[in-house]
């Protein structure tokens, strides 16, 4: 797909008419299947049209109104049999000749109103979300700082397929603009900028810097890969802005959008796509979402436990390891009354070597570790931290737009009745008529409330749908878990193996298969 130039010609009437006909009537875009079916009308050489549908700029199955006008504008040129291109456009300074589609109330026919869906349905599969984008985040050795020094880091979008460098600052600024511009959607919490006093006092800053990194990456994916974020200039901003004041850039841009419910176009209509039952929808769905994270989460403290037990073991082999060659390594004699009968000066020498297939034992199992940590404990952090962030959703909606409604009602009361004092007895004139103009204010307050709370519910829908879209998740979860302990385990029992020839080779079958020392 080829984005095509900026419009140079004038746009003639009948494009306007052609995009009113065809235009989805839930917002302002074209659906791509339905120019498909109007490009097929064209009657132009099926090559001539894909080049055309290659030139054509889309985004999620849809075409702006400009990127129509082009398409008409590239079909009209094809059509005077020239070769469709981006250049054409731009060399086209008078107005867009008029494309032959035929019937002009045949196009009306073109629109899929039958199958298409309610825009308060989020149709979405987890590969897709996992797909919109991967964000590293990578710190950067160095703190940087002349005086006060600060961690950097160095954030890589693949979807962008581009490197930025970014401070704690500007992850916390992007995250306050982001709950200013998305209020009614599931915005992730950030991690703490510093050690709690007390809480992590058995931490060291190293294994801080470390968590926050991590949680600073899944923060930015669960972000990057929202279906309603990811596009957005404020994203793109973060994501992508090499200057050194990307936090400027990024108020600037959040001061010409405004917030969600100013932009999208379907806020004011969100009512009439609400189920009468909707807060009931919500009530059960929210419980089950409690439920679901309260087992998630004790998942994840086991998990973390395993990882722990993991290292420690591998702590453990080590200095198994090592106090074996101690062992072997000590030089006392030993005495003669002893030294006719024990085998202890061979075997003593042959404990030397042991400390290597511990040492490589002890690899093993700190790999393990990290393994379960990275690929277990990290995947349900992720998970838990999408289901926090709707958690905090749901407590945005209930103190804020609703209180917010409650509160604009009790003072829009409480005016009526002065308003109706007033008239009972005299009073000036000029008070009357500001009282009359504040309760029409507040009465305009009241119903921008009301289809902010619609819109709200709205989106809570939305959301909710999404935490669902994820809960497939639970496989590859289970996937890692079970992969990290087959690899694990190999890994392990090939070494213990080797270790068991060696320990026959050294001290002879015999030994190696003696019996029990205790009884059954």
């Amino acid at each position: 797909m080829v984005c095509a130039p900026p419009l140079s010609g004038s746009v003639p009437p009948y494009y306007r008419e052609v995009y009113e006909a065809i235009r989805s009537k839930i917002d302002e875009r074209v659906q791509v299947e339905v120019f498909q079916r109007l490009l097929s009308r064209t009657d132009l050489p099926s090559a001539v049209q894909g080049q055309i549908a290659e030139h054509v700029d889309y985004t999620d199955g849809f075409l702006s109104k400009v990127s129509l006008y082009k398409a008409l504008a590239l079909i009209a040129l094809a059509q005077q049999g020239k070769q469709p291109s981006p250049k054409l456009l731009e060399n086209c300074i008078q107005e867009f000749p008029k494309p032959q589609l035929g019937e002009f109330k045949d196009l009306q026919t073109l629109r899929m109103q039958p199958t298409q869906e309610s825009p308060l349905m989020v149709s979405q599969t987890l590969g897709k979300l996992l797909a919109r984008d991967t964000v590293q985040v990578e710190l950067i050795p160095e703190k940087k700082g002349l005086f006060l020094k600060h961690v950097e880091y160095q954030i890589t979008s693949q979807h962008f397929k581009i490197s930025v460098y970014r401070r704690y600052s500007d992850f916390d600024v992007f995250h306050e603009l982001l709950l200013q511009r998305f209020a009614y959607r599931m915005v992730p919490a950030l991690p703490p900028k510093r050690m709690l006093k007390g809480v992590l006092a058995s931490m060291s800053e190293r294994d801080f810097i470390e968590g926050r990194r991590r949680a600073l990456g899944r923060f930015i994916n669960l972000v990057a890969r929202h279906p309603f974020f990811s596009e957005d200039e404020l994203v793109k901003t973060f994501l992508t802005f090499n200057g050194s004041d990307v936090q400027v850039k990024m108020r600037d841009a959040c001061k010409k959008m405004g917030d969600e419910f100013m932009t999208n176009t379907i806020a004011s209509l969100a009512k009439e796509y609400l189920p009468a039952d909707i807060q009931a929808q919500f009530s059960s769905s929210r419980e089950l979402i409690r439920n679901i994270h309260n087992s998630f989460h004790k998942l994840r403290d086991r998990a973390e436990k395993m990882a722990e037990r993991s290292k420690e073991n591998a702590t453990d082999l080590l200095m198994f390891g090592r106090e074996l060659s101690t062992l072997g390594s000590d030089g006392s004699p030993i005495p003669s009354l002893a030294s006719s009968q024990s085998t202890w000066g061979i075997l003593r020498q042959s404990l030397k070597g042991l400390s290597v297939e511990f040492a490589l034992l002890a690899d093993k199992g700190a790999q393990q570790g990290r393994r379960e940590e990275d690929d277990v404990v990290e995947k349900l952090n992720l998970f838990l931290d999408l289901l926090q962030s709707y958690r905090d959703l749901c407590e945005r909606h209930e103190k804020g737009v609703l209180h917010e409604h409650q509160r604009a009602l009790q003072k829009y009361g409480m005016m009526k009745r002065q308003m109706m004092s007033a008239t009972v007895q005299p009073k000036e004139q000029v008070s009357v008529e500001q009282l009359e103009s504040r309760i029409v204010q507040q009465e305009n307050a009241i119903q921008t409330m009301e289809l902010r709370n619609y819109f709200s519910l709205f989106c809570l829908h939305q959301e909710t749908q999404l935490i669902f879209t994820y809960l497939p998740i639970t496989s590859h979860i289970l996937g890692a878990f079970v992969n990290s302990q087959v690899q694990g385990h190999q890994e392990m029992g090939a070494v213990w193996n080797d270790l068991q020839q060696k320990l026959g080779c050294l001290f002879g079958v015999d030994e190696m298969q003696s019996p029990p020392l205790t009884p059954k």
